[in-house]
């Protein structure tokens, strides 16, 4: 079953609002994918067109200008984490960006895509609501600026035309006399989604406080700030008493709801907890600077992203618009596992569908269809995605290795175990899960060796902890993960 009929990849924004103008409403511009896809799945959307903007240039930027980070709608969130300036001048974001899904989410979501969906449980929200953060809205008929009160209007509502998309996402930076932190409640330590989230922003002024911010996610319909709390903090030092007083008043801004994931009152609770948590930490010392993608890239710090010898970056395609429908001949042309393919009749499908069903490369396998359990996964242009999320249409142009294809390609590079790769036509990783009996019933394997060696690739001796990392968005219900994560410590350690 499809569930768009018509399938765009423009290449130019003017080209993008042309399309958006013309076929408004029905159409839904698609950058990630990693929301819409799931929500065309379940339903909750309708989008006979699709127009795909993740291709389109000067979208993915990240600058700054004086005293404001200019960030483009498609930044994705491994490279808010890692750039270097988010870092260092809105630290609160690059915590959010990373506790967003896992590396493989992390590497196709984008930053426009989790503002504009609004739902009060997104995370990169409330940082950039703390930080006064305002975004640029365009269409053919001109141009707007809005601050996220007026841009946010209810649950999964913004102030957005049909005819208009995110451009640009404006930060005031963090001066060097201020502190801030983001801390994250969720059910487990990936792939979560927020029970409770909380951003705090503090100014200092010789120990005083002259301005405070916080704003608490998954509390109330939209994002919210606390007022009482930061008023309370305003005009003197952050003593132990005055970081409870605001977590108590914190906790009486939240209006949260009873649903399957918490109850109001555990809700309630948590905001004061985040909140003192978070207060303390600024306290402390122990936030504002230097904990995500600041630190120097050495072998204990280095963060995997699961983008391999890449910067992050999805290639641009080159030329004219190119128009996909469902029920049409148009060609996917792409290169899987080191050959040229054309594809057609699969316009419809998603990325892992046309592998499985078009191409007969039945080793990606489908396990949630929703991007929660990694058995998908391959590598897109160089980078770790899950099929599962991704387009077949997006596949035009594209570079595409699936599990098939690993041993045939990798071993023309250098082993992260020295020589030429593995034998017996294995990649070193694939024969390493044998040899330590990594591998039960197998249906998760291909995600966690197309995870694991795209690892390998970036960090050739990684430690535990950057392993837990790495394959924190791949799920299996046999192992333990124990004897996993040896194949993966056995293959880097040689």
């Amino acid at each position: 079953m499809a569930f768009w009929q018509t399938y765009y990849t423009p290449t130019s924004v003017e080209e993008t609002l042309r399309l958006l103008a013309e076929h408004r409403p029905e159409a839904c511009l698609i950058a990630g994918g990693t929301d819409l896809l799931v929500e065309l799945r379940q339903g909750v959307r309708r989008a006979p067109v699709l127009i795909d903007v993740s291709r389109v240039p000067g979208l993915d930027g990240i600058g700054l200008e004086e005293d404001t980070l200019r960030l483009g709608p498609l930044v994705t969130h491994n490279r808010l984490v890692a750039s270097q300036p988010v870092a260092e001048r809105a630290f609160p974001l690059a915590q959010a960006a990373w506790s967003v899904g896992g590396p493989a989410i992390r590497n196709r979501g984008t930053l426009g895509g989790n503002l504009i969906t609004a739902s009060p449980a997104n995370d990169t929200i409330p940082p950039l609501w703390a930080l006064g953060a305002t975004v640029v809205l365009q269409s053919v008929r001109g141009r707007r600026i809005l601050a996220f009160p007026e841009f946010y209007q209810g649950v999964r509502r913004v102030d957005m035309a049909p005819d208009e998309m995110l451009v640009e996402v404006r930060v005031p930076v963090m001066a060097s006399n201020e502190q801030g932190v983001f801390l994250k409640l969720g059910l487990r330590r990936a792939l979560a989604i927020s029970l409770v989230n909380a951003a705090v922003v503090l100014r200092f002024e010789d120990g005083v406080i002259t301005r405070a911010r916080i704003a608490l996610g998954s509390v109330a319909p939209t994002v919210v700030r606390a007022p009482e709390a930061e008023g309370v903090l305003v005009g003197g030092p952050l003593t132990e008493e005055q970081v409870e007083r605001a977590a108590d008043l914190a906790a009486e801004a939240a209006v949260p709801i009873d649903d399957i994931r918490a109850g109001a009152d555990y809700r309630r609770r948590m905001v004061r907890v985040l909140v003192r948590r978070a207060l303390r930490m600024i306290a402390s010392g122990g936030a504002g600077k230097g904990a995500i993608g600041s630190r120097p890239y050495t072998r204990s710090h280095q963060r995997p992203y699961l983008w391999g010898r890449t910067d992050g970056r999805f290639p641009r395609l080159a030329g004219k618009t190119v128009r996909h429908t469902v029920e049409g001949d148009e060609p996917i042309e792409c290169n899987v596992n080191g050959k040229n393919r054309v594809v057609r009749g699969a316009n419809g499908k998603t990325l892992l569908r046309m592998l499985r069903e078009d191409l007969g490369l039945t080793g990606t396998k489908e396990g949630c269809g929703e991007g929660e359990c990694g058995a998908c996964t391959v590598w897109m242009d160089g980078i770790a995605v899950l099929s599962c999320l991704v387009p077949a249409p997006r596949a035009h142009g594209v570079r595409i290795v699936t599990i098939e294809g690993l041993a045939d390609l990798i071993p023309r590079q250098a082993s992260p175990r020295g020589g030429e790769g593995g034998g017996e036509g294995l990649h070193p990783l694939q024969q390493a899960f044998i040899e330590e009996g990594a591998v039960q019933c197998g249906y998760c394997i291909p995600g966690f060796i197309m995870a694991g060696a795209k690892l390998l690739e970036e960090i050739p001796h990684p430690t535990r902890e950057q392993i837990l990392q790495g394959i924190a968005g791949n799920l299996c219900r046999c192992t333990g993960y124990y004897k996993i994560v040896r194949a993966i410590e056995r293959t880097g350690s040689g």
